[in-house]
C-alpha cells in the first residue's frame, strides 16, 4: 500500500499541473469564467490531496485497517472529486451536460473528509510514540 500511495500521489500530482496549465490555456476560451473556477477547484484540491496522499505513503506503515481505509479514501476520493469536476466541465462547454456526475463529486469529497478524519486519527497514534 505504501508503494501505491507513493505512486499514485506522484501521477496525481503530475496530472494536476497538466491540467492546471491545460486549464489556465487551453481551456480559456472554452469554458466560462464560473466553469473555469470550478475546474481550478478540481485541479487545486487533486495538487492538495497528491501532496496528502504521499505524506501518507512516506510516514504510514499501512498495517492497521484504519490506515488502509484512509489511502483508499483519498485514492478514490481524488477520482470521484476531481474527476467529476472536470468531466462536468467539459460536458458543459461542449453542451453535452453530464449530469449523472453531479451527485458523485459529493461523494468525492465525503471520501476525502473521511480520509483526513483517518489520518489525523492515525497521526495523532504515531505522535504519541515520537
Amino acid at each position: 500500500m505504501k508503494e501505491l500511495m507513493l505512486i499514485v500521489g506522484g501521477v496525481y500530482g503530475g496530472l494536476a499541473v497538466l491540467f492546471g496549465a491545460f486549464g489556465a490555456h487551453a481551456l480559456k476560451k472554452r469554458f466560462s469564467e464560473e466553469l473555469q473556477k470550478s475546474f481550478e477547484t478540481g485541479v487545486r484540491y487533486q495538487m492538495y490531496h497528491a501532496i496528502i496522499i504521499i505524506i501518507s505513503g512516506i510516514i504510514f506503515p499501512f498495517i492497521k485497517t484504519s490506515q488502509q481505509i484512509m489511502g483508499w479514501c483519498f485514492l478514490l476520493g481524488v477520482i470521484l472529486f476531481s474527476f467529476s469536476i472536470y468531466g462536468l466541465c467539459l460536458s458543459s462547454s461542449s453542451n453535452n451536460n453530464w449530469k449523472f456526475l453531479g451527485p458523485i463529486t459529493p461523494l468525492g469529497g465525503l471520501l476525502l473528509l473521511v480520509g483526513w478524519i483517518l489520518f489525523t486519527i492515525n497521526a495523532s497514534e504515531i505522535a504519541l510514540y515520537l
